[in-house]
This record gives structure tokens, sequence and C-alpha cells, in this order.
């Protein structure tokens, strides 16, 4: 994960805003900063509100209350066409006409962004789609597909992505490949706001996490802000001499949560704030530890923390 240089002027901000379709309200009063070149994904169940956020930046559809600025403008506004061209999104559900090959579709899409056609050949051997190329739509798998929107996303090297859960169909090694091609735009400072389900990809790549649930932010920080809020217990697994580990376990003493002891190992979870005195005490022992495993929440976990309602 990339650290952000907190000087880089702002691309996105929501004050306030809401909205809704008839009497229901699907996104309850988000407020939001995206600094350049972040990634921010948004997690949440169907039907949270993520994909109805994003057509909100996307300037898709108005909000009934608040403000939506992106990339200093309003993006529902005639001004913001122009902008238009520096921003990339590949829906959930991409759709192609069928009759056309790849290549047609791609520079159908370069000369609304004024992109050129070498830039179309490169980008379709780029998600390995140039030996494809001039096959039908049609013929395509959902990964092929999905490729293809990736790079259709990609034309005129776009300041501002917006992927909604842009790996759905794609086989593992295909994944890792996409977002290997998302962190070298990173690198060349894009920012991206990516919609997933797939929080094991995500969980080192994004800068901040917004958590959803019923079109509301439940939380929303980095990795390690989010474990400091949940308050998941971090878990400590020792490695000691053989026949030693009753023997640690007694001299740690009762208010420390032991559990799995077996002739040469135990576990021990505790919380952030106690893991460095733990640590220390621990090397106290000298050479009958053999080895420390420090084992952190993963994102999973603190999701459906958020999601049970575990946190006030």
């Amino acid at each position: 994960m990339v650290e952000l240089d907190a000087s880089r002027s702002k691309v996105i901000s929501l004050q306030s805003v809401s909205k809704q379709y008839g009497s229901e309200t699907v996104v309850h009063n988000v407020d939001l900063n995206v600094q350049a070149g972040e990634c921010v994904v948004l997690v949440g169940h169907n039907g949270a509100g993520k994909t109805t956020l994003m057509k909100l930046m996307l300037g898709l559809t108005r909000p009934t209350s608040g403000s939506v600025e992106v990339l200093g403008g309003d993006p529902v506004s005639n001004t913001a066409v122009a902008q238009h061209k520096t921003l990339g999104y590949l829906p959930e559900s991409v759709a192609f006409y069928e009759a056309m090959t790849g290549v047609e579709v791609l520079k159908f899409y370069a000369r609304l962004k004024s992109a050129s056609d070498i830039e179309c050949k490169n980008l379709l051997d780029l998600v390995g789609l140039g030996d494809a190329s001039k096959r039908r739509v049609g013929t395509y798998s959902k990964g092929m597909r999905q490729r293809l929107g990736l790079a259709q996303a990609m034309l005129g090297d776009p300041q501002l992505l917006f992927l909604d859960e842009p790996t759905t169909g794609l086989d593992p090694l295909l994944r890792h490949h996409f977002y290997e091609l998302i962190d070298g735009l990173h690198k060349q400072g894009v920012t991206s706001i990516i919609s997933s389900h797939a929080l094991n990809e995500v969980e080192a790549r994004a800068n901040r996490f917004i958590i959803m649930k019923a079109g509301i932010v439940v939380a929303s920080g980095t990795l390690n802000e989010l474990y400091d809020l949940a308050a998941l217990p971090i878990q400590l697994r020792i490695a000691v001499h053989a026949g030693e580990s009753n023997s640690i376990a007694e001299r740690l003493g009762s208010e420390v949560k032991i559990s799995d002891i077996n002739n040469q190992s135990l576990n021990i979870s505790c919380l952030s704030e106690d893991k460095m005195p733990l640590i220390r005490r621990i090397s106290e022992f000298g050479e009958v530890i053999e080895d420390m495993q420090i084992m952190l929440p993963r994102l999973d976990e603190v999701y459906s923390h958020f999601m049970n309602g575990e946190h006030s």
C-alpha cells in the first residue's frame, strides 16, 4: 500500500449526500473526500449502495440531497462533459454489441475519448486480448468481456478510475494480472474507486476502505484504523522447546488469554495496545522461545464485525 502525500489535491468531495428512489433511501448522508492518487475500496453486501454511490460520482444520477464534486465540478453539469474524458468506468456487468470484434468495440470508445488506434492495440495486448482482438465479442467468455471492459476503462490515460466488481468472471491468474495493471496505474498517480466483494484481493492494495451497510457508511479508514475501531484481538503463535508449553503458560499467568496449547506451541490473543508489552515479556524467556508469529485480523474479519453490528 502506497503512502499518500497529505498535500495532494482533492479529486472527489461528497458532502451529506443522500439518494432516494421513490420512498426508498439507498444512500444515506454520506461524506467522502478522496485525494489524487488514492485507491479507495467500497465494500458491503449487495444492495448496500456501493454502485449508486459510484453513479453519483460519475454524474449518472443526481443526489436527492447534498453535493457531489468531482475534479473540481459537478459531474452532472454540461461543463463536466469534457472532464469525462479523464474518467474511466468499468461497470459490474459489461455489455458490448456482440457482432462487433474486440478491436472494433475499443476503437468505437476510443473516438469518444480521442484516443488513437495504436493505443487500442496496446491496451488489447496489455489485457491479454491481442490474439482475440479480431474475433466477435459474441464468442468471448465472461472473463474476456471483463478484460475488454477494463481496456475500455483505461482508454485516454484516465486520471480517475471507477471499477465496479472488476474481477468478476476472471480466474485467479487473470485476477492477479488485473491488479498488477491497476497497481501500475496507481504508481502513475491515477486515482481509483473500486467496489469489490473479493476482500482478500484488495486487502493489501487499498489506501482506505469504506464499509457500507443499507446505504450507510458504517466504517471508514485505513486497514490499521479499522483494526483499532473494531478492537479485534491479535493472535500470537509461540513455538517453544519441546515440553515447555505449559511452563510458559504458567509464567505468563492467568490474565493472558492462551489457547491451543500442545507440546511445542501455544496461541495467545491480545488487543493491539497489549501486543508490545506482551512480546517484551515473552522475549525475556530466552532461548526456550524458538519462534513467534503475529497474526493480525484479516479484512474479512473486520468486515464481518461491522456487518454484524458489533461496533457501536
